[in-house]
């Protein structure tokens, strides 16, 4: 299909490069950045939009295969799509558990005939993620898996850890760890501060993922291993971070945007929409996390999208299931601190693109002529109300429903195909 994006302002996070032009896609990629003189089969008006690369998320739930109720791929990608994302990592702990190559290729089948937007499976780094045999890591790249990851769950203790290190290492394979001490993390819920004093939580102390930071950077360092620390939530996390790259540790760091945009004092009416693993940590962490992307020490934004039902987020917030619905919000929340002078919007569109591709060790996606079309456009200055029923994911628990985003969301290519258009049916 040949197609048509016109009257908008193409903008390249890579190059900086913002000009008025028009984009012309054919057969996948970008064949133009002009008006072409041959006849088009579909034009999209983006009057008052950015044209910018397709964001791509380091960490998203899409709950399948399982967790029917809570949503599929094909619900999640919709809803990617809707969001501005063309790209979406997968957590490896659907049921069954993503720790063998049958598993992947069944994720990247279901992806290819029902999703709207590109799935790229990460794998488990241990046998059902129980944290002490571990998985064939290079089966599982082989079948398309394109890092190896714990989840949410820790492993069984350092040894494994440094087993798990040496052989990705052997490989050269990437993983994806999100750092946390089960001792010291326990039952928490909430960070260990005066907000869950206050409210009588059981807290979860910063030096339960500083601890692990620490170690993990030490196996790093010892073994050559590429690591990569998924959703970091501490101001100290990040000093260490910058000083081990500082060393020359292959490490590289995400962030999830909720976590940028909200500190524990959300937690305050027990709104059990914010009860996320990590947890919202205190002002001051929130502060460094934004220092952390501004410096360019965490490479990319996450959505952490983690769809649930209804049910698992109506009980006491102890025992509610953590997870917010942000996939379609990542680029309105972005926007709101960019408004409020926290972050440069080429900063941001840098953390949504070139530098997850930087984590996955992909080429930075460009608006260059031959490259894939993988494109976003959105109108940063409209609004949109953010409601249950303008959600297309499964999950309703947004953390800004009722509020008012800019950033309209006005359509999203994926390889050159429309995986999502305002008002239409693709």
């Amino acid at each position: 299909m040949k197609i048509l994006i016109e009257n908008g302002r193409v903008f390249d996070p890579v190059s900086g490069r913002e000009t008025e032009t028009g984009v012309f896609v054919k057969e996948g990629v970008i064949a133009a950045l002009e008006a072409p003189e041959q006849a088009v089969d579909r034009r999209i008006d983006a009057q008052g939009c950015l044209i910018v690369p397709g964001f791509i998320d380091l960490s998203c739930h899409v709950r399948e295969p399982g967790d029917d109720q809570k949503g599929s791929i094909a619900s999640e990608t919709r809803a990617a799509a809707h969001g501005g994302f063309t790209t979406l990592c997968t957590s490896p702990d659907s049921s069954p558990v993503n720790d063998s190559g049958a598993v992947t290729n069944l994720i990247l089948d279901v992806a290819a005939r029902t999703g709207a937007v590109r799935v790229l499976p990460v794998g488990a780094i241990t046998r059902g993620l129980g944290g002490e045999l571990l998985s064939d890591m290079a089966g599982l790249t082989n079948a398309g898996c394109v890092a190896l990851s714990n989840g949410d769950r820790p492993l069984g203790n350092s040894r494994v850890l440094r087993r798990c290190m040496a052989y990705a290492r052997t490989f050269g394979l990437t993983l994806f760890i999100q750092p946390e001490n089960k001792a010291l993390a326990a039952e928490g819920c909430a960070h260990e501060g005066s907000v869950a004093t206050h409210l009588g939580l059981p807290g979860i102390p910063e030096v339960a993922e500083t601890i692990a930071v620490g170690e993990l950077l030490l196996l790093a360092e010892e073994t050559g291993v590429r690591l990569h620390l998924s959703q970091v939530s501490t101001a100290r996390s990040v000093e260490l971070i910058g000083r081990a790259q500082a060393r020359g540790i292959a490490v590289t760091a995400d962030v999830a945007m909720h976590h940028l945009l909200f500190n524990e004092s959300a937690l305050r009416g027990f709104d059990s929409r914010f009860h996320v693993r990590p947890p919202l940590r205190s002002e001051a962490d929130r502060q460094g996390l934004l220092a952390g992307v501004r410096d360019g020490v965490i490479t990319a934004i996450t959505s952490q999208h983690r769809p649930q039902d209804p049910a698992a987020k109506q009980a006491p917030l102890a025992e509610t299931a953590p997870g917010l619905s942000t996939v379609e919000t990542t680029l309105g929340m972005g926007l709101r601190l960019v408004e409020n002078g926290e972050l440069s919007l080429p900063v941001l569109l840098a953390a949504l693109t070139s530098g997850p591709a930087q984590v996955l060790g992909r080429t930075p996606p460009r608006l260059d002529v031959g490259a894939p079309a993988d494109l976003c456009v959105f109108a940063p200055g409209e609004t949109w109300t953010v409601t249950a029923a303008s959600l297309l994911s499964t999950g309703k628990h947004a953390a800004v429903l009722g509020e008012a985003l800019n950033g309209v969301v006005r359509a999203t290519l994926c390889n050159g195909k429309v995986a999502f258009v305002a008002g239409g049916d693709d």
